[in-house]
C-alpha cells in the first residue's frame, strides 16, 4: 500500500479486500472461490480503466515513483560482463552519473547513466541523481573512450536536473555540460539514449545527444521540471502537477512532436511493478536501434545526429501575401 500512488488507491484498496478475503477463506475453511473471481475480474477491469487515461501529472509521479528502476537495475538485466568505471580524473568521483564497459547479446558497448538512490543515505551519496561537473566530465571520459575503441554509447537518462549547488557552479558547471553536448555530437560511434524516469533540463541533455533517443512509456522529458516551471510561472513548486499537464512532457508527446524516436512499452503500472519485463522490452528496443546505427560509417552517424537535432523546433510561417 505504502508504494502506491493516490491514483491508485482504489485499486490497492480492492486488492487488500482479495487478500483479506482470502486468508479469512483459509482460516475459516471456506469457499469464497466465485466471490475472489468476481473481485480479482473487478480489479483487473479498474486497472485497465486507471492506467489507459494517465494523465501528464499522474506519469510524473509514475516517472519518479522511489522503486522505479534505476540504471544499474538496467544494466544488471540487460547487459553481461559490466565492469564499472570511477572518476573523470580531474577532481573526483561523481555518484550520481554511474559507467563502464559491457555487452549487449556480446557486443562490447559503453554503459553511461543517471544514478538515484534506493534510499535517503544512498539518496544523498548520489545527489538524488543530480550529477555535479565531474559527473559530466566522467560520462564525457568514458564516452571518448568508447569513441577511440569503436563501441557504441549507451545512455540512461534519469534526473530532474544538474546539481544546483555552490560547488557545482564554481567547478564550472555550465561549461562540463556544454562540452558534453559538443562533444557527443562529434562521436563517430553510434549513440543511443534511453530516458528510464525523468529527463530534466541541462541534467539530462549532457547525455542526451543520440542517434536515436528512446523514451520508457512512462517517462518524461523536459527543459525544466515540472516544480521548477511551476515556481517560475506561478511562484509555487506545489503546482507542479498543472505545469506537467501543460509542458507537453510525456513519451507520446515528445514523439509527435519527434523529438524522441520510439516509445518503450511498459508493465501495466509501471517499469517498477516488473523490472525485467520492463528490461527486456528495453533491450528489444535497443538491439533493433543498434543494428541499424551499425551499418552507417562514422560520417554518415556524425550527419544522422546533426540532422536529428537540426529538425526540431521548425516553424511553418504563413505566407503574409
Amino acid at each position: 500500500m505504502a508504494s502506491e500512488l493516490p491514483f491508485e488507491q482504489p485499486l490497492a484498496e480492492l486488492k487488500q479486500k482479495i487478500a483479506e478475503l482470502k486468508r479469512f477463506g483459509e482460516e475459516k475453511n471456506i469457499d469464497f472461490s466465485e466471490e475472489i473471481a468476481r473481485l480479482e475480474e473487478r480489479h483487473a477491469k479498474l486497472a485497465e480503466e486507471i492506467y489507459s487515461s494517465i494523465s501528464p501529472s499522474q506519469k510524473m509521479h509514475l516517472a519518479r515513483h522511489h522503486q522505479r528502476p534505476t540504471t544499474l537495475d538496467f544494466v544488471n538485466h540487460i547487459f553481461t560482463d559490466f565492469i564499472e568505471l570511477h572518476g573523470d580524473r580531474l577532481f573526483g568521483d561523481d555518484l550520481a552519473i554511474v559507467g563502464g564497459i559491457a555487452k549487449l547479446n556480446g557486443l562490447p558497448v559503453t554503459v553511461i547513466g543517471h544514478q538515484r538512490g534506493k534510499d535517503t543515505k544512498e539518496n544523498i551519496a548520489r545527489f538524488f541523481g543530480s550529477p555535479h561537473p565531474e559527473g559530466f566530465r566522467k560520462a564525457l571520459r568514458f564516452m571518448q573512450q568508447a569513441d577511440k575503441f569503436k563501441r557504441p554509447i549507451i545512455t540512461f537518462i534519469d534526473t530532474k536536473g544538474a546539481y544546483p549547488g555552490n560547488t557545482a557552479e564554481e567547478r564550472g558547471q555550465s561549461e562540463a555540460i556544454a562540452r558534453n553536448l559538443r562533444d557527443m555530437m562529434l562521436m563517430g560511434v553510434p549513440i543511443i539514449c534511453v530516458v528510464i524516469g525523468e529527463g530534466g533540463s541541462g541534467g539530462a541533455l549532457a547525455l542526451g545527444v543520440g542517434n536515436r533517443v528512446l523514451m520508457l512509456e512512462n517517462a518524461i522529458y523536459s527543459v525544466i521540471s515540472p516544480n521548477g516551471a511551476a515556481s517560475i510561472l506561478w511562484k509555487d513548486a506545489s503546482k507542479a502537477d498543472q505545469a506537467a499537464e501543460a509542458m507537453k512532457i510525456t513519451a507520446a508527446d515528445l514523439l509527435e512532436m519527434g523529438i524522441i524516436e520510439e516509445v518503450i512499452p511498459e508493465p501495466q503500472g509501471g517499469a517498477h511493478k516488473d523490472i525485467p519485463t520492463a528490461a527486456e522490452s528495453v533491450k528489444h528496443a535497443l538491439v533493433r536501434q543498434l543494428t541499424e546505427l551499425l551499418a552507417m560509417t562514422p560520417d554518415e552517424l556524425r550527419e544522422n545526429r546533426y540532422e536529428k537535432f537540426r529538425s526540431i523546433g521548425r516553424f511553418t510561417y504563413l505566407d503574409q501575401a
